[in-house]
């Protein structure tokens, strides 16, 4: 059975085509694309505005959005909001984690992406303890929410449930700091050891191969990847064992300077070198902010076709800084987006949010030209996940979003320019695996997104 969609216009290799005709067969694979088709097929949905491949959200951490409004209020730093992170980490379950992470994928989904990397490293209970190593006495269920790798199948039925493509980046986190042991709200975090981290890492691939198998590109929503959540977190000493990984490795690179400072102490060397030196840097490699660089980090990154993420609405909220994504761009790196944190969760704005921080640093307009944001909203993005979506073509997932021309926002924006005047209020429809799961603002199965926050707020017992 084929499920089809006719497009206005949409974005389609790597220009703006006219009556556009999606196919898509019962797993959501995109089987046929054709353009000049006019008028509509009476078969097909009728899709107004412009259509783009869904956008790939190469950095989150989904309950960080719990956070959004609240930590403002005394001015603050990048630690002193860390420590209110750490407060809301610590009342996360296994129950209450996926009814947050489905209010938050599906606002995602509105806002425009439709797949995600979420970087996750709360990995164990409140107190440490793994997952699956006791239960209550008397209780034998499953749904006790106990059984090993619970938070991260919480995840993965949040993701399956809202239509979001996910890959979850299983994170390691030994560490407090270079040569300091973990603190006692970062102690779930942690796998005690790299080998207690491989062993688990290998368990939750085996887990979710049975769970969450991959099929076709379309009806295939859970993925698996690893995370470094920094050099700060994991010794240089077990940093090469990463090499040992296949697919998607991810790491939070050089966002403070306080970081490259303890690197310089600890090592003599920069993150990025450290990295270097343990053989992690190459084309699997994804540096999340890779906001403080040298110019040897630029051309440790870009000779090795590492991806880059950046967050530009965070970094901005955190005063992080401005990182120098058009080096890195000019040097071979590729350019992908994340919201991180999500002050918003809005791929327009963070696109350009990417712009807007080059424009601020050099004095200068144009760049990135509207066609370079998208491809770092789409197929930057897939590349750092590693997944079959990014663009609309036979084979890849049916993945993509639908933009109003006629808002207030964006009536006489030309072709892609669109890309710099819209934002998440023009999304009206999103698509994933062929099929529509939001439609003007509203989860077509999830219903009022709002509401899922509501019960996500309710859930950890915090005011909404």
């Amino acid at each position: 059975m084929s499920t089809r969609y006719w497009c206005e216009s949409a974005w389609i290799d790597g220009a703006v085509a006219h009556g556009v005709l999606l196919s898509a067969d019962d797993t959501g694979t995109l089987t046929a694309v054709e353009t000049g088709i006019d008028p509509a097929p009476p078969d097909a949905e009728a899709v107004h505005g412009f259509a783009l491949p869904g956008a790939v959200n190469a950095h989150s951490h989904a309950f960080h959005r719990m956070l959004r409004g609240r930590t403002h209020g005394d001015g603050g730093t990048f630690w002193t909001w860390r420590e209110v992170m750490y407060s809301v980490a610590a009342k996360l379950d296994p129950q209450s984690y996926e009814t947050v992470a489905r209010a938050v994928f599906a606002e995602m989904l509105a806002g425009g992406y439709t797949s995600v990397g979420e970087f996750h490293y709360v990995h164990h209970a409140q107190d440490g303890t793994p997952y699956g190593t006791e239960r209550p006495r008397g209780d034998a269920s499953d749904d006790a929410g106990l059984r090993a790798h619970a938070m991260e199948r919480a995840l993965a039925r949040a993701a399956a449930s809202a239509g979001i493509r996910i890959r979850l980046l299983d994170t390691c986190y030994l560490t407090g700091g270079i040569d300091a042991e973990l603190s006692a709200e970062q102690s779930r975090f942690g796998d005690g050891t790299i080998d207690g981290y491989m062993d688990r890492h290998a368990g939750l691939i085996d887990t979710f191969a049975d769970e969450f198998p991959v099929n076709a590109p379309g009806e295939s929503f859970v993925h698996v990847g690893a995370a470094i959540h920094s050099i700060r977190a994991v010794p240089a000493a077990n940093l090469q064992r990463f090499t040992e990984l296949s697919g998607a490795v991810h790491v939070h690179l050089s966002e403070q300077p306080a970081e490259n400072e303890a690197s310089q102490a600890a090592y003599g060397a920069t993150p990025t070198e450290v990295l270097a030196r343990s053989g992690v840097v190459d084309d699997r490699l994804s540096a999340v902010h890779a906001t403080h660089l040298s110019e040897q980090d630029i051309a440790l990154l870009a000779g090795a076709r590492s991806t880059i993420v950046m967050c530009p609405c965070t970094e901005a909220d955190l005063a992080d800084g401005i990182g120098p994504a058009r080096e890195l761009a000019d040097a071979g790196a590729v350019i992908s987006l994340g919201s991180d944190q999500h002050v918003v969760l809005d791929a327009l704005r963070e696109t350009q949010g990417l712009e807007a921080g080059e424009r601020l640093r050099s004095g200068q307009r144009g760049r990135f030209s509207p066609a370079e944001l998208i491809t770092a909203l789409t197929e930057g993005g897939a590349r750092s996940l590693d997944l079959p979506v990014g663009s609309l073509e036979v084979g890849k997932a049916c993945d993509f979003v639908a933009l109003r021309t006629d808002s207030m926002r964006t009536m006489g924006s030309l072709d892609e320019q669109i890309i710099l005047t819209a934002s998440a209020s023009d999304v009206h429809l999103t698509v994933s695996g062929g099929k529509v799961r939001v439609r003007d603002g509203v989860h077509t199965e999830l219903g009022d997104i709002a509401e899922l926050y509501a019960q996500a707020f309710a859930a950890l017992e915090m005011e909404g």
